[in-house]
């Protein structure tokens, strides 16, 4: 009898446990959310896919979303990690007037493998991937052009395959586009050690002062430690109301019920491996001011105010200097490193009236 109520007691408790764990989508079944009309109910010419691709030799995965298939469509080229996820707290549907890829790059979320060697990705590769993946996307939809979206550290490779095959692409978003990554890292480091004096945080100031930033000397291992922290405690980070990597990034990738439990790892997994980015040192070396001077196609930069993952300033000096058919810069005033989450609406506004317009009429200063 007392072997009987331990096995019915260990069941019960199982069967709580995975009832928690399906509740708090902890485990989860990777069931894709399906994209609904302006009525509420699935779209008749939705789409809603993750699919797996061969890209270059490494089996890659992205989401593609639509509400009608027939849209313009649009790649989206995510920057340290996947943000898919995210956009299951900041709705912000850009499936409603694009057909959009988000694509996971090689060695991040669903692409991830760990018999990938961390050498192999480079800028170089992660070009040639997304002329594949451009290609891929222009057959499978029967477009001769489509538009590229890329963030913070998918701005970086980004921004050089459009300068370097503008006929695929109808146009360049940058958001938290990167220029000098070096000098950015130096003029954050500034701001967080006065913040944070100002503050009163001595812990975070003897940190920071331990592991200066700069020009010559780059970014320390102690400073990469306590980046992302200290960048979002001050709100200069991800968002503006994320004070917690934890909170802000873990959690909401834990609980989302598109990705697998196996899918979930692989998304961490990637992370860990790559740090801040899997092209850092790249990052730190290139200056695209002095090697990205002109794009053949209309560009626009959207920016927060607050960011100081990509330095702002920084990025508006590149955007005076670069040369394009039309071009506009477009600040946000309650954003730090992601405007299209934190102010979806006027992103919105601006991917529907100027870059689907081609025009620059909600840019700063027209």
């Amino acid at each position: 009898m007392t072997a009987l109520r331990r096995l019915t007691s260990a069941a019960a408790t199982a069967l709580a446990v995975g009832t928690l764990l399906r509740r708090t989508h902890l485990w989860s079944d990777g069931e894709l959310i399906p994209v609904v009309g302006a009525d509420g109910r699935p779209a008749a010419a939705g789409l809603a896919e993750k699919i797996y691709l061969d890209v270059n030799g490494v089996r890659q995965g992205m989401f593609l979303r639509s509400r009608d298939a027939a849209q313009p469509v649009l790649l989206y080229l995510h920057g340290g990690m996947p943000e898919y996820f995210l956009t299951e707290r900041y709705p912000i549907v850009l499936e409603n007037h694009f057909t959009v890829a988000w694509w996971e790059q090689r060695g991040t979320g669903l692409s991830y493998s760990p018999d990938i060697p961390p050498e192999t990705i480079t800028s170089e590769q992660l070009i040639a991937d997304t002329f594949t993946v451009t290609d891929w996307l222009r057959d499978r939809f029967g477009t001769d052009k489509i538009y590229l979206m890329a963030h913070s550290g998918g701005t970086f490779f980004g921004l050089q395959a459009v300068a370097r095959a503008p006929e695929r692409y109808r146009a360049y978003i940058g958001m938290a586009q990167m220029a000098d990554q070096l000098q950015s890292e130096v003029l954050a480091h500034q701001y967080m050690l006065r913040r944070f004096e100002e503050l009163g945080d001595e812990r975070m100031v003897r940190r920071l002062r331990k592991a200066p930033v700069t020009v010559t000397g780059g970014t320390p291992r102690a400073y990469l430690a306590i980046r992302d922290t200290a960048m979002h405690r001050l709100g200069v980070g991800t968002t503006r109301d994320m004070h917690s990597v934890l909170s802000g990034i873990l959690w909401p990738s834990l609980r989302s019920p598109q990705y697998t439990p196996a899918e979930k790892v692989r998304l961490w997994r990637g992370k860990f491996s790559s740090g801040v980015s899997t092209l850092w040192q790249e990052n730190l070396a290139i200056d695209l001011g002095e090697t990205v001077t002109e794009l053949a196609v209309p560009l626009h930069l959207l920016h927060g105010i607050h960011d100081y993952t990509c330095s702002y300033p920084l990025t508006r000096e590149y955007f005076e200097k670069v040369q394009a058919p039309i071009k506009g810069f477009y600040s946000f005033h309650r954003s730090a490193h992601s405007p299209l989450f934190e102010e979806p609406e006027r992103t919105q506004r601006i991917l529907c009236d100027d870059v689907l317009g081609g025009t620059v009429s909600l840019a700063d200063g027209t």
